[in-house]
Order: C-alpha cells, then sequence, then structure tokens
C-alpha cells in the first residue's frame, strides 16, 4: 500500500494565531514541531495499517515547515517552495489512498480556523467549474483526477465539516472547535495526535470502501481576487481571461494545469499585493 500525506499547518493541533504560522513569528518553531507531531501520527498510522510506501509534502507557505529532523524516518519527505503541483507534490495514480492533515476551511466559513483559501487575503472566493472551493475540494479534486481516493481530512472543526459536504462520508478528525477565525477550543496536541493516529488506521482499514472524488472535465478555475490589479496581472498569463473586473478564469481538460496555474497566480497575486494598492 502506497499513501500520499499532504500536510498544511492552519489546522493543526494547538495552533491558532497566524504568528504560529510564519517564519520568524512569535511561536513558529514550536508550530512546526506541532505540525510535525501531527505528520507523524498519520503517518506511523500508515505504516501500522500496512503501508510500504509513505510520502509526506510539506503543504504550508513556504514549504519549509516540517522538521526533516523529526519527521518518522521511514518516510520520504518534499519539502521547499514553488513546487510544481504545490500541496499535492509527489502524488500519482500509483498510491492507494491520500490522507490531508492540518487543513483549513475556505475563505469566508463562519468560525473557521485562520479560514482562507490557497493565500491570506487575496482571494475573496475560488470557483471549480462553477463551484465554491476550498483547498479541501481543490485538492480532492486532483487526487480524484488520478484515480486516489482521499481517506482522511484532519483538521478544526469547520475543515471537517467542510470535507464531509465534499466527500461525503470520509473519515475526519476535528483537532479544535473555532471561537472565531483566530481563537478556538483546544484538543491538547497529545490527544488530538492519538484521536488523527486512531482515525487513520480506521481510514485505512476500510480504503476498500473509498471512493475517488471525482470532477468532470473540462475543468473551469475562477477566481475572484480582491483587487483588479491582480485580475489583470493574472489574466496576462495565456489561456486565461477576464471574466470580471477582479474575475479570472481558466478552462482545461488536464487537472494538473489547475493546481500549476493557481501557483502561478499566487505568485503573480503575491508580488502585486506587495504594493498595496488594494483599492478594487
Amino acid at each position: 500500500m502506497k499513501v500520499f500525506v499532504s500536510v498544511d499547518m492552519e489546522g493543526i493541533s494547538g495552533l491558532t494565531d497566524p504568528e504560529e504560522m510564519r517564519a520568524g513569528g512569535r511561536g513558529y518553531e514550536r508550530g512546526c514541531e506541532l505540525m510535525t507531531g501531527d505528520a507523524n501520527a498519520a503517518i506511523r498510522a500508515a505504516f501500522d495499517s500496512g503501508a510500504t510506501t509513505v510520502v509526506v509534502t510539506d503543504s504550508h507557505s513556504s514549504g519549509k515547515n516540517l522538521r526533516a529532523d523529526l519527521i518518522d524516518e521511514r518516510c520520504s519527505l518534499i519539502r521547499g517552495p514553488y513546487k510544481p503541483m504545490r500541496m499535492g507534490e509527489g502524488l500519482d495514480s500509483t498510491f492507494d489512498a491520500a490522507l490531508y492533515v492540518g487543513y483549513h476551511a475556505r475563505a469566508g466559513t463562519p468560525e473557521g480556523v485562520l479560514n482562507h483559501t490557497w493565500m491570506g487575503s487575496e482571494i475573496r472566493d475560488l470557483y471549480l467549474n462553477g463551484e465554491v472551493a476550498g483547498e479541501i475540494r481543490l485538492m480532492a479534486a486532483y487526487a480524484g483526477s488520478l484515480g486516489v481516493p482521499v481517506a482522511l481530512v484532519a483538521g478544526d472543526d469547520a475543515a471537517c465539516a467542510e470535507a464531509r459536504e465534499v466527500l461525503g462520508d470520509v473519515t475526519t478528525v476535528a483537532v479544535k472547535k473555532g471561537c472565531g477565525r483566530y481563537a478556538a477550543e483546544l484538543i491538547p496536541p497529545a490527544r488530538a495526535q492519538q484521536m488523527i493516529y486512531d482515525a487513520t488506521c480506521r481510514a485505512l482499514a476500510g480504503l476498500d470502501r473509498a471512493r475517488p472524488y471525482t470532477v468532470p472535465a473540462p475543468y473551469t478555475l475562477g477566481v475572484d481576487w480582491i483587487s483588479t490589479s491582480i485580475a489583470q496581472s493574472c489574466s496576462v498569463v495565456p489561456g486565461v481571461k477576464l471574466a470580471g473586473p477582479r474575475m479570472t478564469e481558466f478552462t482545461t481538460g488536464d487537472y494538473e494545469e489547475v493546481v500549476g496555474l493557481l501557483g502561478v497566480w499566487a505568485t503573480i497575486a503575491g508580488e502585486v499585493g506587495c504594493t498595496g494598492l488594494h483599492y478594487g
């Protein structure tokens, strides 16, 4: 059995403050340790469930957050910025299951801890074939395009609710309950990590019932940006069109192009956003 683990940071046990997610921020180093602890719980469960290969990708920000010196030595770790498939880097059709750990709810979700979609503030809404999508839907669809089911989603309770809304009867682990965007009622990390381990074992034991999440091609990716300047800058990419003053759209038959383009758009938006010209 081959298992892919994508690890984001906002949905990690014990974390609520943006400073804990940002290199150089107060609490960041401890945040990296907690992120690695949650990841290790899923990795250990995968190996204990019979996996022979576990590939882990660091899916947060620069991709340099998981502690390489503390990660389970049996796995392979993909880290670093600008990975072509970003949160899905390393996944291919040979895997039997994908596990999403530390995931969060999409932008605008009430009481979703650190809710956003793909970027901190530049994206107001993102659409996949006309449906509002967060990172859970986006990356589940990527896995599904490769024939790989998502077996587990771990994060805050709003992320887990979103996962069930999108994926149906998927195994979820809520490690905290949002009291707002920056506050939560926490399950202490030691217990939360045991919950992740137990849930992963259950999910992989029932893998024969899991089905990939499929979105019919062609795929249309739409983004409602926070400003006209970002939309205009992103629209110069070949194949992209302006669908409104702050809206860009791209249609393709290859889902890898959806993920790859979103990464390119995020790079452009980050540069344009640095000017501070977010006036619409």
